[in-house]
C-alpha cells in the first residue's frame, strides 16, 4: 500500500500485430504494439483504480528495447499512472525464466522507493511465444500468491481478493491473499481506448530506464547466461512433394495398386 493507496504493477510486453501485416509483407514490417491480452490486465488495473475513487496507483512496466516506450505511452494514454521500462543490451537472450527474475526485480524496486506493491497483473500469455510462463515465474521469485486464467477479480477487503478462475469442467474460485500476481484472460472486461486527454498526458510523462544496475540483478540471472531455454535458428520447413494418382478400372484395382505403391515406398 502506499498510504491508504493499493499499489498496482502490470507487466506488459511489446509485441508485433499480425493484424498489421498486409499480404506478402515480411513479418518484421508488422506494427509493434502491446500484447493484446496485456490490455485486459491493463483495462482491469484502471477499473480497481477508478472503483476505489482513485485510492489506487498503476504501475506499467515492460522489458524491450527504447522502441518499447511507445507501449508504456499507451498505457498510461489508457488510465495508469507511471511507467518504467527495463532495458540493457545485456538483457538480450532471456528467456521467460530470466524475464520474470527481472520483472520480479522491478516489482522489489517500485515496492522499496514507492511504497509496497499489492498486486501484480499480467495477460494469460503473450501472443508471440503463448508460453504464459512469465506470470507464474515472477510469483516464484517473489514467493507470492499465483492465480492464472482469471476471468473476474474482487477485492475482499483486509488485504485479500476473491478470483473467479476458468477451468476445463467449470469456475474455480478462490481467495488470495495480498500481495499476490494475477494472469487474467479476455472475459474479465473490454479495454478501452486511450482518450485524448490521457494522450496528452503520455507525451508528457517521464519513463525512466532501468538497467541491471538500477534493478540490483544479480550477474549471470538474466540475458543469455541466465536463460535456461536456447532457440536455434528458425528456417522453412522443406517443400511438400507432390502426390500420386492411382490407376485402376475399378476400386478394387486401385485398392491393390494403392497397397503396391505403399509397400513400394515402404509405407507399410
Amino acid at each position: 500500500m502506499i498510504g491508504d493507496q493499493m499499489h498496482i504493477v502490470v507487466c506488459v510486453k511489446q509485441t508485433s500485430s499480425a493484424s498489421n501485416l498486409a499480404a506478402g509483407s515480411a513479418v518484421g514490417s508488422a506494427r509493434a504494439t502491446m500484447n493484446p491480452f496485456d490490455e485486459y490486465a491493463l483495462e482491469e488495473a484502471v477499473r480497481i483504480k477508478e472503483r476505489s475513487g482513485g485510492k489506487a496507483v498503476v504501475c506499467v512496466i515492460t522489458m524491450g528495447a527504447a522502441a518499447a516506450t511507445e507501449t508504456l505511452r499507451d498505457a498510461i494514454a489508457r488510465g495508469a499512472d507511471n511507467a518504467a521500462l527495463l532495458s540493457s543490451p545485456s538483457f538480450d537472450g532471456s528467456d521467460a525464466y530470466a524475464t520474470s527474475y527481472l520483472l520480479s526485480k522491478a516489482v522489489e524496486k517500485l515496492g522499496k522507493e514507492r511504497g509496497p506493491v499489492d498486486l501484480v497483473l499480467f495477460g494469460k500469455q503473450t501472443n508471440d511465444s503463448d508460453a504464459g510462463q512469465v506470470g507464474p515465474g515472477v510469483a516464484a521469485w517473489l514467493d507470492w500468491p499465483n492465480a492464472t486464467y482469471v476471468k473476474k477479480l474482487e477485492s475482499t477487503g483486509a488485504g485479500r481478493v476473491t478470483v473467479a478462475r476458468a477451468m476445463e469442467d467449470g469456475v474455480d474460485t478462490i481467495e488470495l491473499t495480498l500481495p499476490a500476481t494475477v494472469s487474467v484472460i479476455k472475459e474479465i472486461n473490454e479495454p478501452r481506448l486511450a482518450s485524448l486527454k490521457g494522450k496528452m498526458a503520455s507525451k508528457k510523462a517521464e519513463i525512466p530506464v532501468w538497467g541491471p544496475g538500477e534493478l540490483a540483478a544479480e550477474a549471470g540471472r538474466y540475458g543469455k547466461a541466465g536463460a535456461k531455454l536456447s532457440m536455434g535458428p528458425l528456417k522453412e520447413p522443406p517443400a511438400r512433394v507432390g502426390g500420386f494418382k492411382v490407376a485402376g478400372a475399378t476400386a478394387q484395382e486401385k485398392a491393390v495398386n494403392l497397397v503396391a505403391k505403399l509397400k513400394e515406398m515402404k509405407l507399410v
